[in-house]
């Protein structure tokens, strides 16, 4: 069992707790995708998801290949996301 979920953090995530709960949402659909991928790396690389004014962040602890940037485009651009593809991703030297 994986328990060192991502850090999850949005702009007003304090006094908007929507934007946090819509990021689990995001989480929870890409890891979906990646496990009907049998992507099974993919839950180990995702160190941080942030929100900032409807552009997603997402801090890799390794590189991401293109198949897993997609799980994030399907996911935020869906009905549980914010329906844009405004993403970036990040890697994050230890």
């Amino acid at each position: 069992m994986y328990l060192d979920h991502p850090t999850i953090s949005a702009i007003n995530g304090d006094t908007e707790p929507d934007r946090l709960e819509r990021l689990n949402r995001v989480y929870g659909y890409v890891i979906g995708q990646a496990d009907l991928s049998d992507d099974r790396a993919c839950i180990t690389k995702i160190a941080h998801l942030h929100d900032d004014k409807g552009t997603l962040y997402v801090s890799w602890r390794a590189q991401p290949t293109a198949q897993e940037r997609a799980f994030f485009v399907r996911a935020w651009q869906s009905q549980i996301g914010d329906q844009s593809i405004n993403i970036v991703h990040q890697l994050i030297l230890d």
